[in-house]
């Protein structure tokens, strides 16, 4: 993180309300009983809704500027993010919150072989810390990956769901050099919401004929996942590492598995606990072990 000022402070408690607000969308999906796409396309559509005016007023000038390298990024982000909604969301109709929340953090693994594949090194302090940190999620989970058909399915779509966030993450840590938090977050939550609606069109998915329950769970999804979780985290890209990202997001787990226990009638086992404490000592090694040659901060980051 940056050092400057109440930098730090004030990300750290950004980063908190986003980890809090991400926990809250597994188990208000899983208790959604309109299809995945619908859910992941009305909780995006709904904050492009609310973004894309400010950014054609206010930011306009951003988009006339970007490169045609930023451009492309953007779309690219935008992709990924639909298609780990559309595998992620789907994974939940599937398998157990527990399983699919913890199979999707392996975007930490994915984050970690796409820097290695693009040249980077991963220090050996970092791998440790990512391991203690893997390990933690795996007893959260519980190891609930149950051996079925369904739930094999499920689980695999969780996994696509995590590599998906990882090519979403990288590209756009790489874009948010050129854009503003609300720019970004605009033009990625349009694409997505586009893709997502050609994907349900085709598809046959309805969008439509819900419950009053059912839209009021998707409007909590919105407001607490999308708005307060999503759109926090694209606004840290400019000043942390996807991999840090990645590992604040692993907190997800035992959160989420929590407020199962409220949402769902879940009630998170022992181990919760004991994978808490090893999440956070591995993110705490890796905070304060990391080499000096890789550092948290994005070059020339546009924050405001």
């Amino acid at each position: 993180m940056t050092t400057g000022g109440h930098t730090v402070p004030v990300n750290a408690l950004l980063a908190v309300v986003a980890i809090c607000g991400v926990s809250a969308s597994g188990p208000l999906m899983a208790a959604t009983a309109a299809p995945a796409l619908a859910i992941a396309f009305w909780r995006n559509a709904a904050a492009s809704v609310v973004l894309a005016p400010i950014t054609l007023v206010r930011r306009r000038d951003e988009l006339k500027a970007l490169s045609p390298r930023g451009r492309r990024l953007v779309v690219v982000a935008g992709l990924m993010l639909a298609l780990h909604f559309a595998t992620w969301v789907a994974s939940l109709k599937l398998t157990s919150v527990a399983a699919a929340t913890a199979l999707v953090t392996t975007q930490l693994v994915w984050v970690m072989l796409i820097d290695r594949i693009r040249g980077a090194s991963v220090p050996l302090q970092a791998g440790i810390g990512c391991a203690l940190a893997i390990a933690g999620v795996l007893v959260v989970s519980g190891f609930d990956f149950t051996v079925s058909t369904r739930a094999l399915v499920g689980d695999g779509l969780a996994v696509a769901g995590g590599l998906f966030a990882a090519l979403y993450l990288v590209a756009g840590s790489a874009v948010r050099t050129e854009l503003s938090t609300t720019a970004y977050t605009a033009v990625c939550y349009s694409v997505c919401s586009l893709a997502l609606l050609v994907a349900a069109v085709v598809g046959g998915v309805p969008l439509t004929g819900f419950s009053a329950h059912d839209w009021m769970l998707i409007a909590g999804v919105t407001i607490a996942a999308q708005f307060l979780g999503h759109s926090i985290l694209n606004h840290l890209l400019a000043v942390m590492s996807p991999m840090i990202v990645s590992l604040l997001l692993l907190l997800e787990v035992p959160l989420a598995a929590l407020l199962a226990g409220v949402f769902l009638d879940q009630v998170p086992h022992a181990g919760v606990w004991v994978g808490l404490v090893l999440i956070l000592a591995g993110l705490a090694f890796v905070v304060t072990r990391r080499s000096s040659d890789e550092p948290d901060l994005v070059e020339a980051p546009r924050v405001d």
